[in-house]
């Protein structure tokens, strides 16, 4: 943990009044109407878009309607999570040019997907985020769309330029298929933008960039890469990718040659899995560590195992999911210095342009932070840019909230502190206000920890 920048703690008042969100825009008066404008509303560049005025654009009045997919949220987050519901507003579906047809939703067979999402009341702001993992456009409207909407802001979100477990197949040269991700953030940012000024009659006030998993890497690059499009971000758990390590590459192959027996758990400890964790190894073995390293593998290193690509080596769930024997013995460091330059071309730098929250818990399994916020938060520190970050370690969390509910007694779902490092973030950006120095945030023994989380160690929580 990195030594305290003096920063004083957020207490219990401020946390409300953070709450609060900034005040409302004047074009978002209630006397403009229910969906006031929707008929001005094009989104720039967009090759199709279908607009709809709905009474609830929270999941909880998008259930059972083609606006939402809860299936795509499955995992993300604890069973008892508080939704808010009752956001009405203008919902807007599309897609920009794109020549791969990954995601199927709607029927259209068609990447780069998208969601806008205006309420009628609205607090100036805009927030933007992309699909974590291998998701689509849906995929966080449960964990950061409802909780956003809620306190008025507008919200986008896009599915990256492709999805699913063979996103690798798209693009040119290796690494193009991420590089594309960061392209479509971008171009979503630009274009959500305008059309939040189309509806409301004036440009976001604030604009914040925010992600989980791929989606957090996504927030790191964007605020390296184009500051200027944002006021701020939070990181939660993002992946981290350097053209020397470490990156996916270094840490999975030890976890995946464990599942085959062929390394100890001394070797994964080595590579920055956590002590404590092993508990969340027999699951992470069955559904993440060998289809997400033969999948990156074959994105950045095609040419490593042509007869194991990705996903498509299986044809069964089963197979799918299960490593590639030959991945228990990659090596990246050994690679040709053309997968290190595939890399190169979407890596992190730690030069942030704008202030970064990052939330990262201990028991993380995928992306264990030893080997990843650690990194990037030395990185940042090494860049001359330490003033613009804070670091916020979570006790008992892991990659998704959903395993909370499994070992409710040994983990804490990351959201509600999530929540209230956002809320830390919008005073920082918004009034000057610094968050916290960096630190663990320990975990509670009692009180409603799925839906309470204080920074400093208060009883104040996100709610």
């Amino acid at each position: 943990m990195r030594p305290s920048r003096g920063v004083p703690l957020l207490s219990a008042a401020l946390v409300a009044a953070a709450l609060a969100g900034p005040a409302p825009a004047a074009a978002s008066d209630p006397g403009d109407g229910h969906c006031a404008r929707q008929d001005r509303v094009r989104v720039p560049g967009a090759a199709f878009q279908r607009t709809a005025c709905l009474p609830d654009l929270t999941t909880t009045g998008l259930a059972g309607t083609p606006y939402t997919d809860p299936a795509d949220q499955t995992g993300l987050t604890a069973r008892a999570t508080h939704t808010p519901s009752g956001v009405p507003g203008v919902q807007i579906d599309g897609y920009f040019p794109d020549s791969s047809r990954f995601n199927a939703t709607h029927g259209w067979r068609h990447d780069a997907q998208f969601v806008i999402r205006l309420p009628d009341r609205w607090n100036g702001g805009l927030v933007v985020t992309g699909a974590p993992g291998t998701r689509r456009q849906y995929a966080t409207d449960k964990a950061i769309s409802d909780q956003v909407l809620a306190r008025g802001f507008a919200y986008a979100a896009t599915d990256k330029g492709n999805n699913g477990t063979d996103f690798y197949r798209d693009g040119a040269r290796p690494g193009d298929a991420v590089a594309e991700w960061n392209m479509r953030t971008t171009q979503l940012t630009r274009a959500a933008r305008r059309a939040v000024a189309q509806r409301y009659g004036q440009a976001p006030h604030r604009t914040y960039m925010t992600g989980i998993s791929n989606g957090g890497y996504l927030t790191r690059w964007q605020l390296e890469n184009h500051p200027e499009l944002y006021d701020g971000g939070v990181d939660w758990e993002g992946a981290l990718w350097t053209a020397h390590g470490p990156n996916l590459l270094t840490s999975l192959p030890a976890a995946v040659a464990r599942s085959v027996g062929s390394a100890s758990d001394e070797d994964l400890y080595r590579v920055g899995f956590a002590r404590g964790s092993e508990f969340l190894w027999p699951y992470h073995e069955k559904a993440y560590w060998g289809v997400t390293q033969k999948t990156y593998r074959a994105e950045f290193d095609p040419a490593y195992d042509p007869d194991c690509p990705g996903a498509s080596a299986g044809s069964t769930l089963d197979e799918i999911l299960a490593p590639c024997a030959s991945d228990a013995a990659y090596d990246y460091a050994s690679r040709p210095a053309s997968v290190r330059r595939a890399v190169a071309e979407v890596a992190l730098t730690g030069r942030v342009g704008k202030p970064l929250i990052t939330v990262h818990g201990d028991l993380d399994t995928l992306l264990p932070k030893a080997a990843d916020s650690d990194v990037y938060a030395r990185m940042v520190d090494r860049s001359g840019r330490g003033a613009l970050h804070r670091y916020y370690t979570i006790e008992g969390g892991t990659h998704v909230d959903g395993l909370y509910d499994t070992h409710p007694d040994r983990l804490r779902p990351i959201l509600p502190c999530y929540l209230t490092a956002f809320e830390a973030l919008v005073t920082w950006a918004e009034r000057g206000v610094r968050p916290p120095a960096d630190r663990t945030v320990g975990r509670p023994s009692g009180g409603d920890v799925v839906n309470a989380c204080a920074l400093d160690g208060s009883a104040a929580g996100s709610r």
